[in-house]
């Protein structure tokens, strides 16, 4: 299978496992192997959210016992907040998070068949996590040689970027965000669901981007983000800026770009299925969307 990424409004690790699991992957596999990692603290969401119109599909990781949203998003307030869902049936649910400091907490949820369970706690996690320790949590999954592989590569130019962007050595990196549990779960995702569809090649458009700052645990950022300008750095991916203010684009998502793009362009394609991943994020003039493309081509260049 080739795929063709349409990154006319950013990329981010949620995005892309939402749009291929809506081209056709394994949402059991990816279960699987989220729980083969054997860490806890967060849920997963699998619903469908419109977008300037557009139905697209919603993959979400909420973190249970952390004091910050999914990805990069500011730190409330408070540390009590709620979410309300739409399952697979259209029905929505709502659940709440309490962020105190307590080391043990329980929360009761709705499955999507309506039956209600709980479940506890009993570490704090802040998603501070090395390399070394991150390689370890993919090597010990039970998933593919290939998702492992590909896997560790993301993290590997992640770690990079980091390292140059905050001037230590890479081993000493502290992932934050990154190491978090939502991104590792949004790494190892698309890992997995590209070995699922059997994927051969993957073509990218050009990465569009917005401009001013973006809050993160080290400050007020410059967007592009310095670990998405690192990653990017020597590529031959091409960085179109958007007259939209807010990040279109994670480091998560430029390292899932950075790592499988060969370089490689299509003139033409015909378009056998397409996928569409919704973002958290609503812009005023681009729609917060991924769009992953099945395609059949024979002419490519370079």
């Amino acid at each position: 299978m080739d795929l063709y990424f349409e990154m006319n409004s950013g990329i981010a690790g949620d995005m892309t496992i939402a749009a291929l699991l809506d081209l056709g992957a394994s949402k059991e596999k990816l279960v699987n192997a989220i729980e083969s990692l054997g860490i806890d603290g967060y849920e997963l969401v699998f619903d469908r959210k419109i977008k300037n119109n557009i139905d697209a599909n919603n993959f979400d990781v909420i973190l249970t016992n952390q004091d910050h949203d999914h990805h990069h998003e500011q730190v409330k307030d408070d540390h009590n907040h709620s979410h309300e869902h739409k399952d697979e049936d259209g029905k929505t649910f709502t659940h709440t998070h309490d962020h105190g400091h307590s080391h043990e907490h329980t929360h009761e949820h709705v499955d999507e068949n309506g039956n209600t369970y709980t479940h506890s706690h009993s570490e704090d996690h802040h998603g501070h996590r090395h390399l070394k320790e991150i390689t370890e949590l993919i090597n010990k999954a039970d998933i593919s040689e290939r998702a492992k592989k590909d896997a560790l590569g993301i993290f590997d130019i992640i770690a990079d970027a980091e390292a140059k962007a905050h001037g230590i050595d890479k081993s000493a990196v502290h992932f934050h965000e990154v190491g978090a549990v939502d991104s590792i779960i949004d790494i190892i995702g698309t890992a997995v669901l590209i070995d699922d569809l059997n994927v051969e090649n993957i073509y990218f458009s050009d990465l569009s981007e917005g401009y001013g700052y973006q809050y993160s645990s080290h400050g007020q950022m410059p967007i592009p983000v310095p670990a998405v300008i690192n990653i990017l750095a020597g590529s031959d991916i091409n960085l179109k800026l958007l007259d939209e203010e807010g990040e279109h684009v994670t480091p998560t998502g430029a390292a899932i770009v950075r790592y499988y793009d060969k370089g490689e362009k299509v003139e033409s394609f015909k378009v056998k299925n397409v996928g569409l991943g919704a973002g958290n994020k609503d812009f005023a003039k681009y729609t917060n969307i991924l769009r992953v493309m099945e395609i059949e081509t024979s002419k490519k260049k370079h």
